[in-house]
């Protein structure tokens, strides 16, 4: 899924494991591993954009910069984005915790079978 195809971007800011990088319009190709934060861009019709992100990469070829995260959510305005992020975080917590639940489960019975045809 595309989250985001946009042009004329100025500059972009991203946190990388290595810490926050900028990325101008000649800079040369590039790949980084991101880490969940915000990253930044500016084009010349809205200006300042911020996007939250969860971790992913992202690599510049030429003029294109593609990034792939798993998780993306977008704003002009950081409160709004903060209260965003914290709405979504708890919803992917609770299905994180149903997941882990549902896998702990299947692992115990696993094992529980593992263990009858050793004893069979």
């Amino acid at each position: 899924m595309v989250f985001l195809d946009t042009d004329k971007v100025i500059r972009i800011v991203a946190e990388s494991v290595n810490g926050s990088f900028g990325i101008l319009p000649k800079r040369l190709d590039c790949a980084a591993a991101l880490v969940p934060g915000i990253l930044i861009y500016e084009t010349e019709s809205q200006g300042v954009q911020y996007l939250a992100v969860d971790e992913g990469i992202l690599v510049k070829m030429g003029q294109q910069v593609m990034v792939s995260v798993r998780n993306a959510i977008g704003g002009s305005d950081l409160g709004k984005l903060r209260e965003s992020v914290d709405k979504e975080f708890k919803t992917l917590d609770a299905e994180e915790i149903n997941v882990r639940s549902v896998m702990v489960k299947m692992e115990s019975g696993f094992i529980q079978t593992l263990q009858k045809l050793r004893n069979d």
